[in-house]
């Protein structure tokens, strides 16, 4: 359904080691950073991408937005969470486990990366 999805840093380095890390378990291909110094990754049909603000102002997370990778299992989830907290996210939330959205069970993790920006992990049990 999504072409892209970019995401604003204050600072392309830490960002990098952050993804590197989240994308190495999720798979993706890492693609340096662009001409326009935006950091870039490809999985299939489907990239991610971060990149100064083009107005100049500070980076900082959507109040209330999330961005969700599906992965395939309970393991993968944990070791992106992991991933993502050595590489110098902050584990928000409940510690990953199951939660119930209407009769369904997801296994979640959530995590914001060094500038703030919400990010989940999650295998569909159903």
């Amino acid at each position: 359904m999504f072409s892209h999805v970019m995401l604003g840093s204050d600072d392309i380095a830490v960002s990098q080691k952050f993804y590197d890390a989240l994308f190495a378990v999720i798979g993706a291909d890492a693609q340096g950073i662009d001409g326009k110094g935006r950091l870039y990754y490809i999985k299939g049909q489907q990239m991610f991408l971060v990149t100064r603000p083009i107005n100049g102002e500070a980076a900082s997370g959507a109040n209330g937005g999330t961005i969700g990778w599906a992965l395939p299992n309970e393991e993968a989830v944990n070791q992106w969470h992991q991933a993502g907290a050595q590489a110098g996210g902050t584990a928000i939330e409940s510690p990953p486990g199951i939660r119930t959205l209407g009769e369904r069970q997801l296994y979640l993790a959530y995590l914001r990366d060094p500038f703030g920006n919400k990010l989940c992990a999650m295998y569909s049990k159903a």
